[in-house]
Order: structure tokens, then C-alpha cells, then sequence
């Protein structure tokens, strides 16, 4: 699990998002289907009210931040950092929070519970850029004089 450090947080969070791509369509296409809703020609409105939005709207969601999350682990690794425990287990941390949210918001949706997944997957990604600024000699008291 450590071998390859930062990568395999990322394989693994690229997976789970292509897992959601399969179940946005594996849900998407039979909802569509149901309703006579014909692609290319459905609104926004009608998309929306398919049981299958919440699903869409992760997926998109894991096209977003997730992209701050591979950008510092692939620094991360390029730096020498990607070996460290403390990055290795703050970026499998945050590959399960993103699980977790998928999860909840594909499911259940309670958008508290939701938001507050979502905030600490963010405190997450803001330790791992500490830790490459720091790599990198850019925190406050490694900067030149």
C-alpha cells in the first residue's frame, strides 16, 4: 500500500470515480428511458428531476476538487515527499472521504452531513498543500530574506 507512494492514492480515487461513471449510467440511461426523456433533447429541469441526478452530480463533483487532490500528490512525489507516512496516510484519507461523500450524496443526499464531509476533505487537501509547500521552501519561514 505504501510501495508507491502518492500514485496510489490517485489510481485508487480514479477508479472509485470511474466506478461512479458507471453507476451515473447504469442509472442515468434506465431513467431516461422511463421517463421518454430522449438525449440531446432534455432540459436541464428534466435531467434534474431524474432519480439519478444526485449520482450525475457526483460524478461531476469528483471532476472538481479531486483535481487540487492530484495535482499535490503528484508534487508531492515529484518532491521527494510521496514516501512520507504522514502524506501517504493524508492522501488515503482523502480518497475515503471522497468515497464517503459519493456515498452520501448518491444515496441519502442530507446536505449538512454532506457539507461537513465535504469541509473535511478540504482541511485534508490544505495539509497536504502545507506539506508540499513546505517541500517546495514556499512556507512563511522557509522563504528567502
Amino acid at each position: 500500500m505504501y510501495e508507491h507512494g502518492m500514485i496510489t492514492p490517485v489510481v485508487a480515487l480514479v477508479i472509485w470515480s470511474l466506478i461512479m461513471l458507471i453507476w451515473l449510467y447504469a442509472t442515468r440511461i434506465p431513467a431516461m428511458s422511463k421517463a421518454k426523456v430522449k438525449p440531446g433533447e432534455a432540459t436541464k429541469s428534466q435531467m434534474e428531476a431524474l432519480p439519478s441526478a444526485n449520482v450525475a452530480n457526483n460524478y461531476n463533483h469528483l471532476m472538481e476538487q479531486p483535481t487540487l487532490f492530484y495535482a499535490l500528490a503528484f508534487s508531492l512525489q515529484l518532491l521527494g515527499q510521496g514516501d512520507h507516512p504522514i502524506n501517504i496516510g493524508l492522501g488515503w484519507l482523502y480518497v475515503v472521504i471522497r468515497i464517503v461523500h459519493s456515498l452520501v450524496q448518491a444515496t441519502v443526499n442530507v446536505i449538512i452531513i454532506r457539507f461537513s464531509i465535504f469541509m473535511l476533505g478540504s482541511l485534508v487537501l490544505m495539509a497536504l498543500a502545507f506539506h508540499a509547500a513546505i517541500a517546495t521552501g514556499l512556507a512563511w519561514f522557509n522563504w528567502p530574506h
